[in-house]
């Protein structure tokens, strides 16, 4: 049997609705991409983004607002909580990218396509947890790293307590 797969999600976003996310993303100077369903932000040289995920996300979102350090945050519907924070500086933190990579955590980068809200999802549509009109800034890489560190050395200490 053949076994389909869908393309397309049905969108309630409305072209208007499309049009307005698309200006204001060009006024952050993004470079965006229209799709069927939505809006991406193709990564650059200026802005990339990193995706994490379950109890690290949580984390990761814990320790950013702790430090004022929280920028824009998308949403990702889905059984297992998913975040994809948007950051800069990514050409001057290589030490930083591999050392997340190592941790299991996604670094989208040159010419990604990140989905951006009001895009529809197969499990919903995405969203800002922080939009980029809340976020005071768009960290530096090196500030999630650091997060990222924070949230992994954290479950690792309770790995090892429960042990």
């Amino acid at each position: 049997m053949e076994n389909i797969v869908r393309t397309t999600f049905p969108t309630t976003t409305t072209a208007a609705e499309k049009d307005a996310a698309a200006l204001e993303y060009a006024a952050q100077g993004w470079t965006v991409a229209e799709t069927t369903n939505g809006l991406c932000l193709i990564t650059d040289e200026n802005i990339s983004a990193i995706e994490v995920t379950g109890t690290v996300a949580a984390e990761v979102r814990r320790f950013l607002r702790a430090n004022n350090l929280s920028g824009p945050v998308i949403e990702i519907p889905g059984a297992e909580r998913r975040e994809i924070h948007l950051v800069t500086g990514v050409r001057k933190a290589a030490m930083a990218i591999e050392a997340m990579r190592s941790a299991g955590i996604l670094v989208h980068t040159d010419g990604a396509s990140i989905p951006l809200p009001p895009t529809q999802l197969a499990a919903g549509s995405a969203s800002w947890g922080v939009s980029p009109t809340e976020a005071r800034w768009i960290p530096p890489v090196v500030a999630l790293g650091a997060a990222v560190r924070a949230a992994t050395s954290r479950k690792r200490a309770r790995l090892t307590l429960a042990s």
